[in-house]
């Protein structure tokens, strides 16, 4: 429910016209007076509400003083100010029969006639030159004696703002009115109809000028008119000049405000506001619950959007589309893809029909939350319905085919964003397919985008490099990857954790008489990570725990995100070159560090082993440390549990072409462990007390 700051008090006086108490007092003898009416069938004449005239009055027409309203919001006067104007209105009006030889006079000599008059002089002036003496000669059929009422009415009717200052101008030098500033107010609202706040601003500096003491209605068309105008900041520099001239906000205002606080970035006062509104049950209209939601969206807070959603639908204000899509938004920024379509599909049950915009958010919270199917739906519904898709657009579906591996549909929408007349691939485009095809192992399609990419204009990012990295490893061409890692170099870019994250993958795959080609890249690349990597590739002895305190620096230098990668990566380096110790403190630092965390968890029926977060070599590895641990426990003499449980996930694992799974069974067939697989249950491998007792305790005899 939109509430308008600043009706202007005029815009009563044809609904509500004003009238003396000498008026009310003859129009209640008028009133008193009996007609007898002979009853009329259902054909005869019924009265027309046109037929209700207001009587003329004297009171009315030449009356010095004007009775005026004051609301801010449109909704009618309060109570107290429309109560005796409304019994007056109503007992000045009578029926007149159409059919009585005096009813177009009294007609002509209606208030109603002279209101409809005074439009007409509104509409001329609009179309008249901007100038003292047209206006004059517009004005001139009103007489010689001009009402303050009628300037009222003739100025809240217009709608030209480069004439209305001659107008205004026009009636100061004919009439003393009892409140002038009703006279500025409206022609305040005829700027604000044009969003011409220059002028209002300018308009305000007269009033002072001349000594017109501004009123609450001043103020609060000009904040509507900054508000209309998207100026948050001028809206809030005219609120807080309230103050200083004795105006006190009423609740619509400071309703406004929370809108215009939120828009220009003052967070915090706009909160503030929100819960005295709260408090106090004030009216907010949709514009401002919608920057509310996306004011907490901006700052993170997700929740808060839908507590203020929530909140809205409770005070009785129905959301609309605005709502709908600002959440929408929010909710893609939020990653939450199944509440944005939980809130699509209320907007849908509440009789609204998505927009582009609304489609557009869909499209982006799907995107960004990795729902493929319903983002690709919600694509070939917007080209069903002919509506245009942006740059922006096509690659947050790129971006998603690419992390989820849907080649496929990556090139098909790759051909469409080339067919628009209005998209330009740009480097995220081209950044997304050399993507797709780098982990598909695709070497000629990778080139080939990436000399398009060039001939675009477009040089190649820092992800762009890490992808063809990432190819070249894949395919063993360890010359194309460091021929990669000094382009990136001399393109003046950083390596960043990620890179060093993708050139230690690559070591994984390589060749152990090629190492020495890449050590030298990430030694450059990050010369914490070359030491740790120097002790694997060249074999150095790590006496006096020096690796394992330059490996914790390491981890101490790089972000959250990168560590268990790194860890992973080492850790498998480390298995290929048989180098089981340093596999070893490799992991207990992951654990120690929480890089790895509920790799093991125990209850009095099962142990069990969770791989399925780990590489295959920090798998293994795990596995080793698992299984010797269970023979501690065997020689310190406690008991096992009645079952032990390895636990490898299901699929394909992320790291490896082939399932974990499959790679860990073959290491306990090696082994000889009584572990079998779960029939019921995928990715599991158990073995009973017994059976584990006995063959570790096998296992130590051979060793013994």
């Amino acid at each position: 429910m939109a509430y308008n700051l600043c009706s202007s008090p005029s815009s009563l006086f044809h609904d509500l016209p004003s009238i003396s108490s000498s008026s009310s007092s003859s129009s209640s003898s008028s009133s008193s007076r009996k007609f007898k009416l002979r009853n009329l069938s259902s054909s005869s004449f019924q009265p027309s509400p046109s037929h209700f005239l207001t009587l003329p009055s004297k009171t009315l027409l030449h009356a010095p003083q004007v009775s005026l309203h004051e609301p801010i919001s449109e909704q009618v006067p309060s109570e107290g100010n429309s109560s005796s104007s409304s019994s007056s209105y109503k007992s000045s009006r009578i029926w007149v029969n159409p059919r009585s030889p005096r009813a177009k006079q009294l007609e002509r000599q209606s208030y109603d006639a002279r209101y409809t008059s005074l439009v007409n002089v509104a509409d001329s002036l609009d179309s008249c030159n901007p100038s003292q003496e047209d206006v004059s000669l517009v004005l001139k059929s009103l007489g010689d004696r001009v009402l303050e009422q009628d300037a009222v009415t003739v100025i809240n009717n217009m709608s030209n703002s480069l004439v209305v200052p001659f107008v205004l101008s026009y009636f100061q030098s004919r009439i003393k009115p009892s409140r002038e500033a009703i006279l500025y107010n409206v022609t305040l609202k005829v700027f604000r109809k044009s969003r011409d706040l220059d002028a209002m601003e300018k308009m305000f500096d007269e009033m002072l000028q001349r000594g017109v003491r501004p009123d609450n209605v001043t103020f609060s068309t000009i904040i509507s008119c900054a508000r209309i105008c998207s100026l948050p900041h001028k809206a809030v520099e005219w609120f807080e000049k309230m103050s200083s001239f004795g105006c006190e906000p009423d609740e619509v205002t400071y309703s406004v405000m929370i809108d215009a606080y939120g828009r220009a970035g003052n967070i915090d006062m706009a909160l503030r506001l929100y819960d005295r509104a709260r408090t106090e049950s004030w009216r907010l209209d949709t514009v401002t619950f919608s920057t509310l939601i996306k004011m907490y969206g901006l700052a993170g807070n997700y929740d808060g959007c839908l507590n203020v959603y929530q909140e809205m639908k409770v005070l009785g204000v129905k959301p609309n589309m605005v709502i709908y899509n600002t959440l929408l938004d929010a909710m893609g920024r939020a990653k939450r893809p199944w509440q944005a379509k939980s809130i699509f599909t209320e907007m849908m049950n509440n009789g609204l029909s998505p927009n582009w915009v609304t489609y557009a958010s869909l499209l982006r919270a799907y995107g960004r939350g990795r729902y493929s199917e319903d983002a690709l739906f919600v694509y070939k519904e917007m080209r069903v319905k002919g509506m245009e898709m942006n740059t922006h657009l096509y690659n947050t579906l790129l971006a998603m085919c690419a992390d989820l591996g849907l080649a496929d549909d990556a090139f098909k929408i790759f051909e469409d964003m080339k067919s628009s007349a209005t998209c330009l691939c740009d480097s995220w485009t081209f950044s997304s397919l050399i993507t797709i095809y780098s982990c598909s192992g695709n070497v000629s399609d990778a080139e080939r985008m990436l000399n398009e990419m060039i001939e675009s204009g477009f040089e190649p990012t820092i992800f762009v490099l890490t992808s063809l990295v990432q190819c070249y490893g894949k395919a063993g061409r360890t010359d194309d990857v460091v021929k990669t890692f000094d382009q990136l170099l001399d393109l003046g870019i950083s390596p960043d954790d990620r890179f060093c994250g993708c050139l230690l993958n690559v070591m994984t795959q390589t060749p152990k008489e090629e190492l020495f080609k890449l050590k030298d890249c990430v030694d450059k690349a990050n010369p914490k990570l070359g030491s740790v990597v120097r002790y694997l590739v060249e074999g150095l002895e790590e006496g006096g725990g020096e690796f394992r305190k330059e490996a914790s620096e390491l981890f101490d230098s790089i972000a959250d995100e990168v560590k268990k990668p790194f860890c992973n990566s080492l850790i498998d380096l480390c298995v290929n070159l048989n180098l089981l110790d340093m596999a070893c403190q490799l992991l207990d630092i992951g654990l120690t560090r929480e890089i790895y965390t509920d790799i093991q968890t125990k209850s009095q029926t099962q142990w069990s082993l969770h791989l399925k977060s780990l590489s295959l070599g920090a798998s293994l590895t795990a596995l080793h440390a698992w299984i010797n641990d269970l023979s501690k426990v065997l020689e310190s003499g406690e008991d096992l549990p009645p079952v032990l449980g390895i636990n490898t996930g299901h699929g394909k694992h992320r790291y490896s072409e082939k399932g974990l799974a499959s790679v860990v069974e073959s290491h306990l067939n090696e082994l000889h462990a009584p572990f079998h697989e779960a029939p019921d249950k995928a990715g599991w491998f158990l073995t009973t007390e017994v059976a584990a007792k006995s063959w570790l305790e096998s296992r130590e005899m051979v060793t013994a």
